[in-house]
């Protein structure tokens, strides 16, 4: 099953979290199939998403994981 989720990234205080495409079994800062969006909870600017990956992904029966649609759905 593929799953679209956050992956942590970046360094203590400056939190960075990638919206990534992954196998649900895969690790979770382990390998992906495609980073689609970033998500900085400290920043202005706090998603960038590339929507038309994100639709296509979620058409070929991803489950973006429900912190992906709080993150979402509060962006908006």
């Amino acid at each position: 099953m593929v799953v679209i989720r956050l992956a942590p990234a970046g360094k203590k205080g400056e939190e960075l979290y990638r919206v990534v495409v992954a196998d649900k079994d895969a690790a979770l800062t382990g390998r992906y199939l495609e980073r689609i969006g970033i998500y900085r909870p400290k920043s202005k600017q706090e998603l960038t998403l590339e929507q038309e990956r994100f639709d296509y992904w979620v058409s070929k029966g991803a489950q973006p994981s429900p912190r992906v649609l709080k993150v979402i759905k509060t962006a908006k």
